[in-house]
């Protein structure tokens, strides 16, 4: 039964939504994120296959995200149903879901399970909808996904949607469906293709500007109208795997596309991509974008590309914190990840930013790279205290985990102990200087499981979000498989 405070919460939202593509079709998709509403709306890859769907003859997308908290330990969820008309997951013909990486997993277990859909497809019958998962874990790791999935669309979704959901419309069964699907390039059919993932797929250029379908102040982002200035990446960065290789590189799209696709009444853009400070015109964008009085925001700023006139232009549409990546700890660990970064460059365009007025300086860091050491982690103080003399510093901490198709794949964790302590060196040794935030340590871990793992990783997380979902029964589930969470080789 769904509450009135849920229905109530649905109504305000779609009320307050801008760009929503109203349509009645005769079969209709679960556009499903397994992540709450703020997180999934957030998410361009999500709008552009929603944009997709609702472009099909026939077809209509509705959309189903996890319960507001329901992506907490422990947590229960109920009245999970679509905005657009308030039925169940399992009414749908199709559920597909949007997975950016590993942690949202058990959101998807938790939101096949409220809808009495049995967790393993090997358990599904004609009368359960086909599960199909996309999205940018696909071109990492989807293997622990496939003990769930009776389908997955692998690297970029346009132009492999369509004829998905062609042959699934037209299957007489979902045996036949699922035979069909397997011959498509690009598609994973666990059933047929056993632990052979296929190659991703790369979009045409055509298919290139991805761009908001729909805008909402009920996002971590709040009516930012989303669009791409590029895909992929030019950079070989040891940990990324959007770097250049296996086929990949970096597209950019036309500056006169981009500007060209945001709408007037937007006030908010952000420009999204892997490297969007390395488009060639990204200083040009942003003033032209600017101009009208618009706030632009850039996903990935790169200290190197942070010259004046890219400053400047920043602060002219509406800068106050200038963020950027400084990765690792020291100069010889970002080297060794394909990261290098001019010290002398940064601390030039920080004070630069002073005198522009920017406000804070905001920095992104990863512990626990390949062969780091205390000492890298003092480096990292020394260069962040000569940083916060210039500017507030925030220090955004993130434990590296190693990703499948990466230079640095099968790496090991560092440990939890091991990067918890590193943690409280630089707590200290920035104390009064910077704040200093990490994302956890013990589910970095998980996160970095899951990365390297297969299908027994995946049927041990079922067991864990079961037994409550807490940290403790990941380890003990992944503990079973012999992972244990301070190992560090």
């Amino acid at each position: 039964m769904l509450s009135e405070a849920t229905r109530r919460l649905i109504r305000e939202r779609l009320d307050a939504e801008v760009g929503r593509i109203d349509k009645d079709a005769p079969w209709r998709v679960a556009l499903t994120y397994p992540s709450p509403y703020a997180t999934g709306m957030s998410s361009l890859g999500y709008q552009r296959i929603y944009r997709s769907l609702q472009d099909l003859p026939g077809v209509a997308a509705e959309r189903v995200f996890l319960p507001d908290g329901g992506d907490r330990s422990g947590a229960t969820i109920d009245g999970v149903v679509s905005y657009e008309s308030r039925r169940q997951l399992g009414e749908f013909p199709l559920v597909a879901f949007s997975v950016a990486y590993e942690l949202e997993l058990p959101g998807l277990l938790r939101l096949l399970g409220s809808a009495d859909i049995p967790t393993l497809r090997t358990e599904r019958s004609a009368r359960h909808p086909l599960v199909m998962v996309g999205g940018p874990i696909t071109f990492s790791n989807p293997l622990p996904l496939a003990p769930f999935v009776d389908v997955m669309v692998i690297g970029d979704g346009e132009g492999v949607i369509e004829p998905v959901v062609g042959v699934i419309q037209a299957a007489s069964d979902r045996a036949g469906a699922l035979a069909e699907l397997a011959r498509l390039e690009h598609v994973f059919v666990p059933a047929h293709h056993g632990s052979t993932v296929p190659a991703a797929a790369q979009c045409d250029s055509r298919w290139l500007p991805a761009h908001s379908a729909i805008r909402t102040p009920h996002t971590e982002l709040k009516d930012m109208f989303l669009i791409e200035a590029e895909r992929g990446c030019g950079r070989r960065c040891a940990y990324c795997v959007m770097r250049r290789g296996r086929g990949r590189g970096m597209r950019l799209v036309p500056r006169k596309d981009i500007v060209g696709r945001v709408p007037d009444s937007a006030r908010r853009v952000g420009l999204v991509g892997a490297a969007v400070s390395d488009h060639p015109d990204i200083t040009a964008i942003v003033r032209e974008l600017s101009a009208p009085g618009r706030q632009i925001g850039l996903s990935s700023l790169r200290p190197d590309r942070l010259d004046g006139e890219l400053l400047e232009a920043l602060r002219g549409a509406g800068y106050r914190t200038l963020t950027t990546a400084l990765d690792g700890a020291s100069a010889r660990v970002r080297e060794s990840a394909g990261r290098p970064v001019d010290e002398d460059r940064l601390l030039r365009a920080t004070e630069r930013a002073r005198a522009l007025g920017f406000s804070r300086l905001k920095l992104y860091l990863m512990l626990g790279l390949p062969g780091e050491i205390d000492a890298d982690v003092d480096e990292c103080v020394r260069l962040v205290g000569e940083l916060s003399k210039l500017l507030p510093v925030s220090l955004g901490i993130a434990p590296f985990c190693a990703k499948r198709h990466t230079p640095f794949d099968g790496q090991p964790y560092a440990g939890v102990q091991v990067v918890s302590q590193r943690l409280e060196r630089l707590r200290r040794g920035l104390s009064g200087r910077a704040d200093v935030r990490a994302t956890s340590a013990k589910w970095a871990w998980v996160e970095y499981v899951l990365a390297q793992g297969a299908e027994a990783e995946g049927r041990a997380t079922v067991e864990a979000v079961m037994a409550g979902g807490r940290f403790s029964d990941f380890k003990r589930s992944f503990g079973r498989l012999g992972h244990d969470p301070n190992a560090s080789g």
